[in-house]
């Protein structure tokens, strides 16, 4: 950190602490989540867990649309234009509004077939059926929240996209007390208590989004009005260029991680329950990540919007060194607290021994997981999205569903098998990001 000047430190520092702030939130009330609904039981977990990928699957195309406007409006605001920032925001949202809809038609229509498609047993079954139609049915509070913050964040106003998910998932945690379990007088609904929990957070952070908007500066809804922006050729085009990349990367992506669940579903309900602990653990050490790559796609869009290569550069590393130290502090707790946390969720002996196990992947998963994290940041806010499409399907789509299957199956290593395979994954990850990253190719692409 030495060979970097303190004002830039300081600027990142500045950007970076409220979305790695919101990120470890929004991990933590996951993590929160699934030990409320632990009360009901391993099978309640596991029926959570469930619904974890196939959700994620039909996220993919409006995570691709967030990636291109907080890349696309980050360059804008390099190149001080507010029109075109807005514009963009104007495009996705339409966009967003018209295929939630159909999302979520789809989602509830066939939630049956798709989870039992995912390895469901019967003892799970049921309940993540029941889950998933009622997160699902009611996407659009999230999907439009999330392009709002997706925009404002690559303007560079983190600490809006904080607030919102901040008390989004306070109200969140509040309505999973109330109605889990039943207290106060409300019914106990259990895992779909814990499903209109979540859609009840959702439904606030969406207007918290929408009111930041409304008196907002760069990105402003008021501003779209008076200048009577609409919906452009140009940031189409821009869009589709980041977001089709990203959205093929992000089905490919789906496609290893479900493969790999399902592998882990068909271990048990007692092995997965265990599983699903160590993915909110790897949640949790991602958020800081992912908080760090918010910070470097934003940072790195406006320096090269501004045609500050060098500056680009210096952010990029700045962001990776603080991403070791909070890596490096991450692995020493989750080492020592393993059988702790587990012991927190369940009371089985088997479960925990699993946990514990997992727990000491996990330590290692953790350094390598950040760090790609992190390049993968830096390459998506220059633009870069064909490369870690290309990384991403080698690594996840490929490495991480042939290593678990070979290590659980083949080894007979069982569920730790298919830890070891996410392991593989995150360092191939890791390998191909870190190159591409030094070869600064990534530096001379136009968005």
């Amino acid at each position: 950190m030495k060979k970097y000047s303190k004002e830039n430190v300081q600027t990142v520092l500045k950007m970076a602490w409220p979305s790695v702030l919101e990120s470890f939130f929004v991990a933590l009330v996951g993590m929160v989540d699934s030990l409320m609904v632990s009360r009901v039981g391993a099978h309640a977990v596991a029926a959570v867990g469930l619904t974890t990928q196939p959700k994620f699957i039909g996220l993919a195309m409006f995570i691709a649309v967030n990636v291109s406007v907080s890349a696309l409006v980050a360059r804008r605001k390099g190149q001080k234009n507010r029109r075109g920032a807005n514009e963009v925001l104007c495009a996705a949202s339409v966009f967003v509004l018209v295929m939630s809809v159909l999302v979520s038609l789809i989602c509830v229509a066939f939630a049956d077939p798709i989870i039992r498609l995912c390895g469901s047993e019967e003892a799970s079954h049921t309940e993540a059926v029941q889950y998933f139609r009622i997160i699902m049915g009611f996407i659009i509070f999230t999907v439009v929240s999330l392009v709002v913050n997706a925009a404002q964040r690559g303007a560079g106003n983190t600490k809006i996209a904080m607030k919102t998910n901040v008390a989004a998932n306070v109200v969140n945690v509040i309505f999973n007390y109330l109605l889990i379990e039943g207290h106060f007088g409300f019914p106990a609904l259990g895992v779909s208590g814990a499903a209109i929990a979540t859609v009840i957070g959702s439904v606030v952070g969406c207007v918290m989004s929408l009111a930041a908007a409304c008196k907002g500066d760069f990105i402003s809804l008021p501003y779209m009005w008076k200048e009577k922006i609409r919906p452009t050729l140009e940031s189409a085009k821009s869009m589709v260029k980041i977001g089709s990349s990203v959205l093929a990367e992000q089905l490919l992506v789906r496609v290893g991680f479900l493969s790999v669940a399902v592998m882990a579903a068909k271990m048990g309900t007692a092995a997965f329950a265990a599983h699903q602990v160590g993915m909110n653990v790897m949640s949790l050490s991602f958020s800081f990540g992912d908080g760090m790559q918010v910070a470097a796609v934003a940072l790195i869009g406006q320096s090269l919007g501004a045609k500050d290569v060098e500056m680009a550069k210096k952010y990029g590393g700045i962001c990776q060194n603080i991403g070791r130290m909070i890596a490096v502090v991450l692995a020493v707790i989750y080492l020592s607290s393993g059988a702790f946390l587990y012991r927190l969720f369940f009371t089985e002996p088997e479960i925990i021994a699993m946990g514990v196990e997992i727990m000491r992947v996990i330590v290692v998963v953790v350094l390598l997981q950040i760090a790609q994290v992190i390049y993968m940041g830096c390459l998506r806010g220059a633009g870069d999205v064909i490369y870690t499409t290309i990384a991403s399907t080698i690594s996840v789509t490929i490495v991480r569903p042939i290593a678990s299957y070979l290590l659980c199956y083949t080894a007979g290593l069982g569920i730790i098998g298919i830890w070891f395979g996410v392991c593989a994954d995150q360092l191939v990850r890791f390998i191909l990001t870190s190159l591409r990253f030094r070869s600064g190719k990534w530096t001379k692409i136009k968005i």
